[in-house]
């Protein structure tokens, strides 16, 4: 055994996990900065459990980004280091620009912070909770790889942004129930059942993102394949668990009319469990 090359690479394990916890307390100064509530109070003496969702995709998020930065190719532990922050810190940025968007352009109709802090609402917390992982998949590939720079991660994540703002309007507009309004009043399932699906498509837009940059032709043909066909599949997915594993019953009348959190979090997991596999055939 090479003992010198051992504790080298203990060393470097190390250091980029201590990377790592600096990032996540650098997220959650950043949460605590850009949110009007006070996250301790939320979570420890309201025992507020929608905060506890959404803190929960929030890292989970970070640690997606963290992954796709520290995973790209590596030149000097010093280099790497510096890199990993200066990447990490940017994709917190992507983080909390999703958050906006989600607020302003998906669930405009009411007042977001509301419904979690006061109202303590599950559905949309739910909702919060896979935006935030959905974007984080997104930033982690379009910021993995080499070839590109700031400048192709800032497009690519912009690109995959605006994809899944897109998928949003689709999916409101294919289910016969109105989206905003189940979550506004509070419709857990229907917020699992549109978190878990928007996770899934950012993991199937991560991979679209996900790479070395070789030329803005190449990867944007590539990336217009995966996303688009990619989401259209996920769809058709669950065309198939309403007709197949449903049997006799509608999925959307379980989530929206009897406000069944099974019928959600069976649309979550197969949504997810879709993207895992198109993802690997990829």
């Amino acid at each position: 055994m090479d003992w010198a090359e051992t504790l080298t690479d203990f060393g470097t394990i190390a250091a980029l996990a201590l990377c790592y916890i600096v990032i996540l307390l650098a997220a959650k100064a950043l949460k605590d900065f850009l949110t009007p509530y006070h996250l301790i109070e939320e979570l420890a003496k309201k025992d507020n459990p929608a905060i506890g969702i959404t803190l929960g995709g929030y890292f989970l998020g970070v640690s997606f980004i963290f992954v796709g930065v520290v995973s790209g190719p590596s030149v000097s532990l010093q280099q790497d280091i510096f890199e990993v922050f200066g990447y990490s810190l940017l994709g917190l940025v992507f983080l909390n620009i999703s958050r906006w968007c989600l607020d302003k352009v998906v669930f405009s109709k009411f007042c977001n912070i509301t419904a979690i802090v006061e109202d303590q609402n599950c559905g949309m917390a739910a909702v919060r909770c896979g935006v935030y992982v959905a974007t984080g998949l997104i930033a982690g590939g379009s910021l993995h790889g080499e070839g590109g720079g700031v400048l192709t991660a800032v497009a690519f994540f912009v690109l995959g942004q605006v994809t899944l703002l897109f998928f949003t309007r689709v999916y409101d507009w294919l289910t016969p129930y109105h989206l905003q309004i189940e979550v506004e009043k509070g419709n857990l399932a229907a917020g699992i059942g549109f978190g878990g699906t928007l996770a899934a498509v950012g993991l199937i837009i991560g991979r679209s993102t996900f790479g070395s940059f070789a030329g803005w032709t190449e990867n944007l043909i590539l990336f217009g394949e995966l996303a688009i066909s990619g989401a259209i599949l996920l769809f058709a997915a669950r065309f198939l668990v309403d007709k197949l594993i449903l049997t006799g019953h509608d999925l959307d009348a379980e989530i929206s009319g009897d406000q069944n959190v099974a019928a959600g979090f069976l649309e979550m997991f197969c949504s997810i469990g879709f993207a895992i596999v198109l993802v690997a055939l990829i």
